[in-house]
């Protein structure tokens, strides 16, 4: 009889190691190429469908909070289905949402498909990160993350330009066209993967912990997006922050009664008892936060306040990523060495900087060359610090069989920062974007980043391995 602790291998998966990273490198490319694209799009967005910024904040958050919620519920599926399984579906799943966002006749439209959009996205995201863990292990895992990183974040890189372009050129409907592109060549090499990992049982899924992770975060979202356009004292924005409050305050006894009871709950919250588990998660939340309020506002404030065309914001808002993907991979392989903790507390201060540097535009778009681009290569220096050795950090801190479900709630975490802080734009910027909103964004975006150096260089611990 099978253990129930015991992971079931259908077969080794180290035996398809390169098949497994590409097919992990392309499932997270998907993910990737949509979010790239759509920053570029919200203002041709809001031209043709309307609504304001608070349509363009729930373009971008509909998405997060179905990807931020249900990706728990998809980290516990893959670690009792299987990796590969839970990928094929979350990939078909996104291809099917890309269409209907692509032909949404309204903003009301497009906000449920980009919801729908979300769910794929969560079943893809950290089935694709696990089937790294379970084929790598030691210094070579930490370099195989760093690629997967590097390479992940091409789509970072060709989704701005191209879809800018795609938006200046024949539409904004065309970059869910796009997106769907790497689906199609992403399902026949999964099932080239002859390997599985799954559990050795199948609990039931704690849909009662997933029901309150998305009312509570889409409750709180709601009412912050929400604000802007009704005000604080609104019924809505207060019934919204309300029952989205008590969701989240509810969570954590749940899963403390679920472990007791099944001992398959949704989080499992013993492994935050590992101390890298915990203070990584920390740090994600704020550093993730920061990031996405990042992609966000800088690329409206180059389209909406200085008037770039959609291909060159994109393309002004490159250097992060190109650095990302130039540099993850060695970062990766440094911190397999040495250890992740200066590399996570070193990343967010010099990234601090960057956005510290941006506080110096005003309505010149020359401003540019001496405050956005040196300030964004400074962030792109501090995210390739620490991306790699983050994960490697959290991941690395929990058994090969949880990895699913790690990876899950360290991805939850980091889109839940990044909902949180855009539904939150709408009360930094002031309700549209402007020159005074802007630097009071990239203040927060500051603030975010060095609270997340400080919890690294306190709370992480090396646990390296030089081979």
């Amino acid at each position: 009889m099978t253990d129930p602790a015991t992971p079931v291998h259908t077969a080794p998966l180290r035996d398809d190691r390169r098949v497994v990273l590409v097919v992990a490198i392309l499932a997270s490319f998907v993910v990737g190429l949509d979010s790239s694209v759509v920053n570029v799009a919200l203002p041709a967005i809001r031209q043709e469908l309307g609504g304001g910024l608070v349509v363009q904040q729930w373009t971008v958050d509909a998405y997060l909070v179905t990807l931020g919620s249900l990706i728990l519920v998809a980290g516990s599926l893959s670690d009792l289905f299987g990796r590969v399984r839970i990928i094929t579906w979350g990939l078909v799943v996104f291809g099917v949402a890309s269409v209907l966002c692509a032909v949404a006749p309204t903003g009301a439209v497009l906000i449920v498909a980009r919801a729908l959009q979300g769910v794929g996205g969560a079943l893809v995201t950290p089935s694709s990160l696990a089937l790294i863990v379970a084929a790598y292990r030691g210094a070579a895992q930490a370099k195989a993350i760093g690629s997967w990183t590097a390479w992940s974040s091409a789509a970072v890189i060709v989704g701005p330009v191209i879809g800018g372009l795609i938006v200046d050129g024949i539409g904004w409907r065309w970059i869910f066209v796009l997106t769907a592109v790497p689906i199609a060549v992403t399902i026949p090499l999964v099932r080239r993967i002859s390997g599985d990992v799954v559990a050795g049982h199948r609990p039931r899924v704690d849909v009662v912990g997933a029901v309150l992770a998305v009312v509570g975060v889409g409750g709180v979202v709601l009412g912050l997006i929400e604000q802007g356009r009704l005000g604080w004292g609104a019924p809505t924005v207060v019934a919204a922050l309300v029952i989205g409050g008590l969701a989240l305050v509810g969570f954590v006894p749940w899963e403390l009664r679920v472990t007791r009871v099944t001992g398959a709950p949704l989080v499992p919250l013993e492994l935050f008892r590992a101390r890298n588990f915990a203070v990584g998660n920390i740090a994600t939340l704020s550093i993730y936060g920061a990031l996405g309020m990042v992609g966000f506002v800088v690329t409206l404030f180059l389209q909406e306040v200085w008037g770039l065309p959609a291909w060159l914001a994109g393309l002004a808002t490159l250097p992060p990523t190109v650095l990302l993907l130039l540099l993850s991979t060695t970062v990766g392989s440094f911190a397999g060495r040495y250890g992740p903790r200066w590399f996570m507390a070193t990343g967010p201060a010099v990234a601090a900087v960057g956005s510290l540097l941006m506080v110096l535009v005003g309505s010149d778009p020359g401003a540019y060359w001496y405050a956005v681009f040196p300030g964004l290569v400074l962030v792109g220096v501090g995210i390739s610090l620490m991306v790699t050795p983050l994960t490697s950090a959290v991941l690395g801190s929990v058994p090969q069989t949880e990895a699913g479900v790690g990876s899950a709630v360290n991805n939850a975490i980091a889109r839940i920062a990044s909902l949180v802080m855009v539904a939150l734009a709408g009360v930094v910027l002031g309700g549209e974007m402007s020159v005074g909103g802007f630097h009071r964004a990239v203040i927060v975006m500051a603030l975010l980043l060095v609270a997340g150096s400080v919890v690294s260089a306190v709370g992480i611990r090396n646990t390296h391995s030089r081979t």
